[in-house]
């Protein structure tokens, strides 16, 4: 047990270390780049001068060196205070984000689910009838899959789905006088909305899991214990679920860990072209803005996100591999 806690300690030490070294190179290179969220205020008012543009820049904190900008940052994210956005309505940073995380975060989980249950089948069918027919139609539609960009098919769809033949909404979470609808005609008109962005997050990373599956399914189906299993005249239906597949799991789990910080990442693009009020648009509009605030509130989110993903695959890993468990409680 002792040292368990020790590893767990290190872990989080480490992770506190990244964690600051992720802001303070956020934080240096959203300030490098042209422009501030005075412009906007300032540049736009033919009223406004220079003189206005200092009084905007020191009520900011803007006037001051870098190094005290992010110093003063830091000490109210030690208490959970992400600070007001600079453009709009001046709102709490935190508040505009937590508006717009169920969204992002309920159509990356639907997507990632997906995934899963789409990628991990078709990863270990293709390797156990390795060279058969399966395998090789799976693997040309992998391979499309992957010279297909996500931009491109959002915009094929809409045009064949939304305009061709308009069988799903394009734009938007919900439709003109959704507030008159009934509950189920509500869940029903969301759920339209949202079939064709998660179709999008889907289909970008089915591809590229279901061959790690594939590959990592080849790996251990070549090892000696799954021979062994088969000598004994064990069932192949037993080797494949009980033996092979929780081994070939581990780059899954890996795969699994990165994606997290995609909840923010991938989604600007997907939600700017569907025009879905989530955590992606909402950076994308701080990043036009320039809203220090709220880029580093994202930002962070990101971070976090990122750093929680690696930790859960180290927990992943011990749950699909007795054998990390007992070295871990055992130690080095």
């Amino acid at each position: 047990m002792g040292q368990v806690l020790k590893k767990i300690l290190i872990k989080l030490l480490w992770v506190i270390v990244v964690f600051l070294g992720i802001t303070v190179i956020s934080f240096w290179v959203i300030h490098l780049a042209p422009g501030s969220p005075t412009d906007l205020q300032t540049t736009l008012n033919p009223e406004a001068g220079v003189e206005a543009r200092l009084q905007l820049e020191k009520l900011y904190g803007l006037d001051q060196p870098l190094h005290v900008q992010y110093a003063g940052w830091l000490k109210r994210l030690v208490r959970l205070d992400f600070g007001q956005s600079m453009s709009g309505d001046h709102r709490p940073v935190w508040d505009k984000i937590r508006e717009r995380l169920p969204l992002t975060f309920g159509m990356n989980v639907a997507s990632l689910i997906l995934t899963l249950l789409i990628a991990v089948p078709i990863g270990v069918a293709a390797a156990w009838w390795r060279g058969g027919a399966f395998d090789k139609i799976s693997t040309v539609i992998v391979f499309i899959g992957f010279a297909m960009p996500g931009f491109w098919l959002a915009l094929l769809l809409m045009l064949w789905l939304g305009i061709s033949w308009p069988i799903l909404p394009i734009s938007g979470l919900t439709s003109m006088g959704f507030h008159s609808m009934s509950g189920p005609e509500q869940w029903w008109d969301v759920t339209k909305h949202l079939i064709l962005p998660i179709f999008i997050y889907t289909s970008g990373s089915w591809a590229g899991m279901s061959r790690f599956m594939r590959s990592s399914m080849l790996e251990v189906l070549r090892q000696d214990y799954i021979m062994t299993a088969r000598a004994k005249g064990l069932s192949s239906r037993v080797v494949l679920f009980k033996h092979a597949l929780r081994n070939a799991l581990m780059p899954v789990i890996t795969i699994l860990g990165l994606s997290v910080p995609a909840l923010i990442g991938g989604s600007v693009i997907i939600e700017s072209i569907f025009a879905l009020p989530g955590l992606g648009q909402l950076f994308y509009q701080a990043v036009m803005a320039r809203d220090y605030p709220l880029i580093m509130g994202s930002l962070v989110l990101g971070a976090v996100l990122t750093l929680a993903g690696n930790l859960l695959a180290d927990v992943g890993y011990g749950l699909a591999d007795p054998r990390i468990r007992v070295g871990q409680g055992r130690g080095r």
